[in-house]
Parts: structure tokens; sequence; C-alpha cells
């Protein structure tokens, strides 16, 4: 161990910790999760204080040798991000607005960039890698642009899985089933619609999660402790985002009002509720799917799903969505974490919203999940799923429903009466149509199809 001293007095230290007396501090204060901050939040932190010691240096704020030592520190962080990982020792349940982390981030760049660990000389993790910033401006910037890193690789996951959705929809074209409102028979659609709608339900909430992330882009970065930037010399807030926009091309753009951009956290929130929705969809749709696949001899078992493991460990042969069901695992923590955000952006007061860590954990975790997720669903669950044709025919020929198509044909009350007949007897309504010769064998033919039953809308 070694000694350290901060305002309040000495901490005892890990002698190999890169990190110093406010980090041990925190470490002892929050022994809560077990949780550290996710690597991409890790990473925009570091970007973000090697662009501002970039900017200190160009407004001749910061000695060029300091800033130098300091760049050189981010750049081992940023192209050793594993190693050093376990030195940002700090919960993600932390104290209000991320001082704490904030301190990880200044001492363990200051320990790198100075040749003896814990003196602080000639770089302080305060006076210089903290140089014109407060946790209050730095810590909601780390979080949107480690959003707009990871949204950047969600994105193309979601646009593979609407495709691949939409690829089953091409393939099941031609499978006539029975349509379901309220849970009940309802007149024929194609699995082929029913899987096109999906894709254009993720397609739809794609946009809309693209067109939130967009808020991220503006950054409070200048505002330092209250908005109002004070500390920070002119010009500073446009050269940190020059730089960042250099290093991550994010198009970073510095908002129109840093008090605002202090104060409120309503871009969080937006993302946030954008995942959310996403989420609900993407909940709607598994559990279609899933009952879709129930059975297989007492379910609807229209679809068949790819089988990736044994599904009891009592009944053999028994085989489960598990994909599916995973998948819905994966959007209830989107939904729940999306009603942690939302109490943690109103609970701001005045000049700071000091709940920004609990934002942070669970915006990026949401990403995070969602993102590792679904490359592996869209792979083992819906390339496979294949359509029973054979019973998926079954349901809607013999479904009353089918009446419907008769109504220009033979008008509403023969068709009522053929629907009636076929629900007490069982026979199925081409048979009777048959039967009772109210139509011939070229215009049955001619009805019976895709085109005709489902084919309406197009």
């Amino acid at each position: 161990m070694r000694i350290e001293r901060d305002t309040l007095g000495e901490v005892r230290v890990p002698d190999d910790a890169l990190y110093g007396a406010q980090t041990q501090r925190a470490v002892e204060n929050y022994p809560i999760s077990g949780l550290r901050e996710h690597p991409a939040f890790i990473r925009a932190f570091v970007l973000l204080k090697k662009a501002a010691a970039l900017a200190n240096r160009e407004l001749g704020s910061l000695d060029t040798n300091l800033a130098d030592s300091i760049v050189a520190a981010c750049d081992e962080l940023l192209d050793n991000a594993e190693k050093y990982r376990p030195q940002f020792v700090v919960d993600v349940f932390q104290a209000g607005a991320g001082t704490s982390f904030n301190m990880n981030v200044n001492e363990v760049i200051a320990n790198l960039a100075n040749p003896e660990r814990g003196t602080y000389k000639p770089i302080h993790p305060n006076d210089h890698v903290n140089m014109a910033q407060s946790t209050n401006d730095v810590f909601p910037t780390a979080i949107r642009i480690a959003a707009l890193l990871l949204l950047f690789e969600l994105l193309p996951e979601l646009d593979g899985l609407a495709m691949a959705l939409g690829e089953r929809g091409d393939a099941f074209a031609s499978v006539i089933k029975s349509g379901r409102t309220h849970l009940q028979d309802a007149v024929p659609v194609t699995m082929g619609q029913e899987f096109k709608a999906y894709s254009e339900a993720v397609a739809r909430a794609t946009r809309q999660l693209a067109v939130a992330a967009t808020e991220l882009r503006e950054l409070g970065i200048g505002g330092t402790a209250a908005g109002t930037g004070m500390n920070a010399p002119r010009g500073y807030r446009q050269a940190v985002i020059k730089h960042l926009n250099e290093m991550t091309d994010l198009e970073l753009v510095a908002s129109g009002d840093l008090r605002e951009a202090m104060q409120s956290q309503l871009p969080i929130a937006a993302v946030s509720s954008a995942l959310r929705n996403l989420a609900l969809e993407l909940t709607r749709i598994a559990n279609d799917l899933r009952l879709l696949a129930s059975g297989p001899q007492t379910g609807f078992a229209e679809i068949i799903l790819p089988a990736v493991q044994p599904g009891s460990s009592i009944m053999p042969g028994k085989v489960n969505p598990s994909m599916l069901e995973c998948l819905n695992q994966v959007c209830f923590h989107i939904i729940g974490a999306d009603t942690a955000i939302a109490f943690a952006v109103q609970a701001g007061q005045l000049e700071l919203n000091v709940m920004m860590p609990l934002m942070a954990f669970e915006l990026l975790f949401s990403i995070d999940i969602l993102k590792n997720y679904l490359p592996v669903f869209v792979e083992k669950s819906i390339r496979g799923i294949e359509a029973d044709r054979a019973q998926c025919e079954a349901y809607y020929i013999s479904s009353p429903s089918l009446a419907t198509a008769l109504n220009p044909i033979i008008g509403y009350a023969k068709a009522a009466e053929i629907a009636k007949e076929s629900a007490k007897s069982g026979t199925p309504i081409p048979t009777l149509l048959r039967e009772k010769k109210l139509l011939s064998e070229e215009e049955i033919a001619r009805i019976f199809t895709p085109e005709f039953l489902a084919g309406q809308a197009d």
C-alpha cells in the first residue's frame, strides 16, 4: 500500500494501482453491485480527456510538455483498453453526478503520465488532466459519445433483423393461413404478409431510434460547473469538439445553451424511450412467433423454429423456443431500464441532474445487450424458421371466416349461411360450395388463391 493525501486527509491506496486517493474512497464508500463502467464509456471519457488536453495546449492554457504527456497517457489507455480496464474500479452506483468516476479517470491518466505513482508531479489529476472541466459537463458529454459509439454498432444489427424477417416473408409469400383478430379466426392472410409486417415494424422502430440519436450530438462540454463556462478559456468548447470529431467522426456540435445542456438530460430520455419502443415491438413479435410455434400437437404449430438446445431436463425430446424467450428477457430489461432512466431524468434540480451515473449504466447496458444478442438471434432463430404449409392450409380452409371472401360473389346472407353450416358440420367452405353448386370449379380455383384472399391491399 502507499499513502496518498486528498482534501480530507490520508488514504491507503494499493501500491500497484494507477488510481489514487479519491478513487479509493469511492471504492470503500460504494461496494454495491460489483459492476463497473462500460468499456465504451471508459473510452469516451479518455477521448474527452485527450481532446481537452489538446484544446488547452492550443489555447495556451496548458504547458506543451504536460499536454503531450497527458495525450500520450490517453493514447496508451485507448490502444490497450483491456490491459487497463481493471484500473477503473468505481461501482456504477456511486455518488451523484459521477465525480467518483471522473476522478478515477483523472488519477489513472495522471499516474500513467507521471514518472512516479501517487506523487502527481508534474501532472496533477485536477489541475491538469481535469483542466477547464467539471464532472458536471464531462460526464453527460461522455454518456452521449459512448451511446453514439454503441448505437453505430446496434443499428446495423437491427437492419439485419429487419432484412432477415423480410427474407422469411418472401419465402412464405405463397403460404395461405388463417388470420386472427382477438385471437379468434379471421379472414385469411399469407404468412409472408405477417413476416413482412414484422420486418417493417423493426425498420420503423430503428428509424425512430436513429432520429432520437441525433440529439446526442449536441454537447455541453465547456459549461464546467454550472453551465457558465467558469475556468474554461475562450474558444475551449469549440476546440474540444473539433478534436473529438477528428477522433470519432461523430459530427458532434456544441449545444446552443450550456445551461440547458447541464440541467436537462432530455436527449438521454429520448434515446432510452426509442429503445423502449423498439423493445416493445420486439417483444410483440417474439410473442407472436412463440404462439405460432406452439405445439407441436396442442398449439398453433404453423411455424417450425430451429432447435438450438434440449428443452427439458425431464421430458425427453421437448424443444422450446429458447432464442425467442431470451429475446423477451432482453427486451424486458430494456423496458425496465427506461423506467429507471425516466425517474433519473426528471430528478434534475436547478443547475444539475446528479442522477447521471444511473442513466449512463442503464442506457449503455441496454444498447449493449441488444447489440450482442441480435446477430445470434437472427442466425439461430429467424433465418431457420420454416412454415408448416399443411397445418396452415388445414386451419384456413376450415375457418368459417373464409366465407367473408364470398360476400361480393354470392351476397352476405348466403355467405353467412355457408359459414354457419361450415362451423356446425366442420365441412370446409370450398366443399360446401361444390356440394351446393354455388360456384364452378374455375371460380373456386380463382377465389382460393393467395392473390384473391390476401392480396386486396397490394
